[in-house]
């Protein structure tokens, strides 16, 4: 429920593209935190497709995906309910389903997500130069998916992982990970030591 895909691809680009300054479309330092957090989503200004996103308004599988974005809201209630009246056999496991599979797991999966955009833009470490006040969050790495390695990500927007450093936990690279020993994935960017190296807070001033 955060927006058909080409739409979300979007604002997030836009976002990198005018990280922290103006035309970003949710940054705490120009907007404040709570229209970081949650705010920008009611307002009325969106990021255009046709400039953030034109590669994938030429994929017509995307294109297709993009379209069924009210088939997907759907879904990802009916299935909770579905399986819960599957299971438990009665309306009321039905319905508990639905709150805890469908609600509550959107709440929990939603305000994680805009954490990123509010939590990891104020508050953290900045071990990587970026634009940005980008910032590691070591907290939310886990409900993120590693997503709160945020620093890193701004740093190096083009890597798979997030998680660079050691004790970093990243379950999305793990995941980009596995897929790729199943041969189901190649290509995989990650930025080597050398140019971390160069990226890393001081390491000018040290040569």
């Amino acid at each position: 429920l955060q927006g058909p895909v080409i739409r979300w691809v979007a604002d997030h680009r836009r976002h990198h593209a005018h990280s922290d300054v103006a035309g970003d479309p949710h940054s705490p330092v120009t907007h404040g935190f709570w229209h970081a957090h949650v705010g920008w989503l009611l307002g009325k200004e969106r990021s255009r497709p046709s400039k953030y996103a034109r590669d994938l308004l030429a994929d017509k599988l995307i294109r297709r995906i993009d379209r069924q974005y009210v088939l997907w809201m759907v879904l990802t209630f009916a299935l909770p309910f579905a399986l819960g009246f599957a299971f438990g056999g009665t309306l009321e496991a039905a319905l508990s389903a639905l709150l805890w599979g469908g609600f509550a797991r959107l709440f929990f999966v939603h305000h994680v997500t805009w954490a990123i955009n509010s939590v990891c833009h104020v508050f953290g470490k900045r071990p990587y130069i970026s634009r940005d006040r980008s910032s590691n969050v070591a907290w939310l790495a886990l409900p993120s998916l590693g997503e709160s390695w945020h620093n890193n990500h701004h740093a190096f927007p083009s890597s798979a992982v997030h998680g660079l450093d050691r004790f970093q936990p990243d379950p999305s690279a793990w995941l980009v990970r596995g897929l790729e020993a199943l041969g189901l994935v190649r290509d995989v960017k990650v930025p080597n030591d050398a140019t971390r190296a160069r990226r890393v807070v001081g390491a000018a001033d040290a040569d």
